[in-house]
Formats: structure tokens, sequence, C-alpha cells
């Protein structure tokens, strides 16, 4: 038996799925190494580095670009974009693939070359985007990469390129995997006209990225934390069947062992590559 009956129907209207509480999606974000809970605004101001335990949260490539040029820049091949060579059919067909990251991240492939000032110098930067197929190298990334070399080579002004990569594009075979040795003969006649080029890894660089340009810098920078190596962790350890080292491939592991020349946080980067084209052009 009920002890209280409504007599009435209720006057309360239903309040709009809108209004019932503050919208907080995409405002705080949680950082994978410590947990801590951050502020957008906060991250943003910050460089994207955890401003606890200075995870560095990997950013796109236009805000690479914000980060290492003084204000604005010339973007150069801004229109090359794949045929799809192989008409490649896997899980989804290539040409999809290519056509969904083209219209949700206003670019034609994983690679933006820019050139402009650092710190009042002029250089050439490439910086690769790795939410664009996980910023696999196919025939227009090592073709923008070459070209790069090149405008760097006949205007006499450092390189720098900012990698952050999967590898080679398997949806272009072979192409992809020509790629790495046409990159590295560019750069073998960029080092020979003594054009500084300096590599900065960041989070992940693997396969055919780090086997080709993100390897062969008059100087190898990284940021803190960075995944670098060529097979992955967990493909090594089932092929070798061992566990590996703590920290394996990762930018302070690396350093240690003599492949790279500087581990650099976020917010130093900028003037770590400044004092260094001083030293390379003094």
């Amino acid at each position: 038996m009920a002890w209280f009956k409504r007599t009435k129907k209720s006057i309360d209207k239903p309040v709009p799925p809108d209004e019932r509480s503050v919208r907080t999606e995409g405002l705080w974000t949680k950082c994978p190494s410590c947990r801590t809970i951050i502020w957008k605004k906060d991250m943003e101001a910050n460089l994207h580095v955890c401003p606890k335990c200075q995870h560095h949260f990997p950013i796109g490539a236009n805000a690479r670009l914000e980060l290492l040029l003084d204000g604005r820049w010339v973007e150069h091949d801004a229109a090359l974009t794949s045929t799809d060579p192989l008409k490649f059919t896997g899980v989804k067909v290539y040409t999809s693939q290519l056509r969904d990251a083209q219209r949700k991240l206003g670019m034609k492939d994983a690679i933006v070359t820019a050139e402009g000032l650092l710190d009042g110098r002029p250089v050439i930067c490439c910086a690769m985007e790795f939410r664009f197929i996980g910023g696999s190298m196919g025939a227009v990334v090592g073709e923008k990469v070459t070209r790069a070399i090149e405008l760097a080579m006949s205007k006499q002004v450092p390189l720098v390129i900012v990698s952050s990569s999967s590898g080679a594009r398997m949806q272009e075979g072979t192409i992809s995997l020509m790629q790495l040795a046409k990159v590295s003969a560019a750069l073998a006649r960029l080092d020979e006209v003594r054009v500084p080029y300096i590599s900065v890894l960041t989070d992940p660089t693997t396969g055919g990225v780090s086997a080709s340009f993100a390897m062969l810098g008059d100087l190898n920078i990284a940021e803190p934390g960075a995944l670098i190596g060529f097979a992955g962790p967990r493909v090594i350890e089932q092929t070798i069947r061992q566990k590996l080292p703590a920290g394996f491939q990762r930018s302070e592991f690396l350093l240690e062992h003599g492949f790279l020349d500087a581990v650099v946080h976020r917010k130093e980067l900028k003037g770590y590559i400044s004092s260094a084209f001083e030293f390379f052009q003094g």
C-alpha cells in the first residue's frame, strides 16, 4: 500500500538535456603518465606538457611550426597529393583513407614544409602530422622532404625536420620504401655543400622514417620520453623472446647509448636549435 499518492499532475516542464548540467567535455585531459587531471587552457599555456610530471603530449604539425618559427611562414608544395599508384585495397580503400584524413585535417598529406624565421634566422622547416595515417611516409612525404632539402641547398639556409611517424606507408608498397634512399641521397648532397640539418625526433618516430632522415641530422635531438626505433618494443620482445630493459627505445635510453645528441624539453627546443645554428655557422 502506498503511503503517498500524487493527486495532481506535475506542472514542472522537462529540462532540456543541454541545460541539465554544465558542459565540461573536452575541457579537461588526463596525463597518461602521472594520471593528473589537467585543465585544457593550462595545458595549452604549458605547450601541451604536463605541469606535474613533464610528460610531453603529441602536438600537430601546424602547432609545431608555431612553436619553432617566428610569426608567419610560407608553405611550400601544399598541393602535392598521392595518386594511389598501387590501387591499394585492404580493410579500407586507400583512396578513402586519404580523402578522410584530408577532410579531417585540412592538409593533403602527412607533412608540412614551411619557410620562415627561427629567432630571426631564415630556415626551412618540415613538421610531420601523426594524425594523417600515422604520419606514414609515402611518395608525397618523400618528395616534399626531398624538395625541402633542395630548397635549403639552393638558398643556403639551415634545415629542420620534426619527425613523428609510424614509418613507411604500406599502402604504397615498394614506392614508399624507395623514399628512404631518395631522401638519404638528398641529405648527402646537402652535407656536401655544408648546410646544417637538425633532426627533431618526437613521440613516436619509428620504421622507415627513423631508418632514414630522422637519424641523419648533423644534430639529432629528441623530446623527453619519445619512442624512437625501427621495430616497436612488443615486436622485438616477441621476436627475441626476451624482456627488454626498462625505458628501452625511449629518448633517454637512446641518449645514454649514443644514438642521440640531446634530449631537450619542448620549452627549450627553439632556443636550443637557435644556439646550435650559431655553433654551426659561427
